[in-house]
């Protein structure tokens, strides 16, 4: 396995949480694991947030055609001030 290096840079409340994270009274053993899986969490939240978009525009696009009411940008618009 090919390993890239990857060097950050923290300073302030970034450097401290990290130190928070990592070492004895951290999670992680290192700040690697730590960077790894906040990335992997990311990756999960990306991959769950399509997978809540697809299911909720889905059965507009599995509508029939006559299910569709035609409206205008001044509607919705109007119908958004009301709420």
């Amino acid at each position: 396995m090919v390993s890239d290096n990857l060097n950050v840079r923290l300073t302030g409340r970034l450097k401290d949480h990290l130190r928070q994270q990592v070492g004895e009274n951290g999670l992680y053993d290192n700040a690697s694991e730590y960077v790894r899986d906040l990335i992997r969490r990311d990756l999960k939240d990306r991959e769950e947030a399509w997978i809540w978009l697809r299911e909720e525009i889905e059965p507009g696009l599995r509508a029939p055609e006559d299910e569709f009411v035609e409206v205008s940008a001044a509607d919705v618009i109007s119908r958004n001030k009301r709420r």
